[in-house]
């Protein structure tokens, strides 16, 4: 990028997003291809910037690579990384991702229940039955995993910059509007949660390994001042696993099988 105009990275063979300095930080959802051009199926793109630096993603979309230099961390005992500051974009979060509460007193219980979440069932019902995925629902499922991924990554110390409600910021979440007349296959939907199983306990191993990583990690700037190199990598690399299953197992998005990997 130069003289801060916008610079187009791709993020998949014929599609471009709009990089640093367009604005508002959000990627365009249109894709350019030639005419005739079939549009490719991918993973969702996930990527980190910092510093007004964004990275490339790879060809099949699954860029996650935030940049983050040593010199821009600071240290836990001087940041707001004390653990109290996330606890109110966390509870904002939790409203929104659907969620139910009961309190008990002595002779008196209340109930409280928020509506939201990623949808599941009506997207499997719309491609079963109608061969749709209508975009508003499309758009709320990536627009909370946009927020969800900002909030989390926050808290793994992979940025300081307090969590946006609607700002893209340094953390960048995209995957292609589905077709799914022609894209998704109208049975899958009926067993992807069944057949991603096998991620499910990989994930929950790696999620161990990265609760262990942070907490080190966490020392690691408290005394230096930087984020381990390798372990940055690895925190980034479980995101990436974790989108990918997500895109194909619960938002459906996609019927290309995700695979074993924390790497692009």
């Amino acid at each position: 990028m130069a003289g801060g105009k916008p610079e187009l990275v791709a993020a998949e063979p014929g599609r471009y997003l709009a990089g640093p300095g367009n604005g508002q930080g959000r990627a365009s959802q249109e894709a350019i291809r030639p005419p005739g051009a079939s549009r490719p199926r991918s993973y969702p793109a996930l990527r980190c910037r910092n510093a007004g630096k964004i990275s490339v993603a790879g060809a099949d979309g699954t860029g996650f690579r935030p940049e983050r230099r040593s010199s821009h961390l600071e240290r836990p005992g001087a940041s707001h990384h004390g653990g109290f500051t996330i606890i109110p974009i966390a509870i904002i979060l939790d409203t929104i991702s659907g969620r139910a509460w009961q309190v008990s007193g002595s002779s008196t219980t209340f109930y409280a229940t928020t509506t939201g979440g990623l949808l599941f069932l009506a997207p499997l019902l719309m491609i079963l039955f109608r061969r749709k995925y209508p975009r508003w629902w499309f758009d709320w499922n990536l627009e909370l995993q946009r927020f969800g991924n900002r909030v989390w990554t926050y808290l793994a110390l992979m940025n300081d910059q307090y969590p946006s409600t609607d700002e893209h910021q340094w953390l960048h979440l995209d995957y292609p509007y589905p077709d799914a007349a022609s894209e998704l296959n109208r049975w899958l939907p009926l067993i992807k949660w069944f057949l991603a199983i096998p991620h499910y306990i990989v994930l929950f191993f790696l999620d161990i390994g990265l609760v262990v990583v942070v907490i080190v990690a966490w020392f690691a700037i408290l005394f230096t001042g930087r984020y381990p190199q390798g372990m940055f990598r690895f925190v980034e690399g479980v995101a990436r696993w974790h989108n990918r299953v997500i895109a194909y197992a619960l938002t459906l998005v996609t019927d290309r099988y995700p695979p074993f990997r924390l790497a692009q």
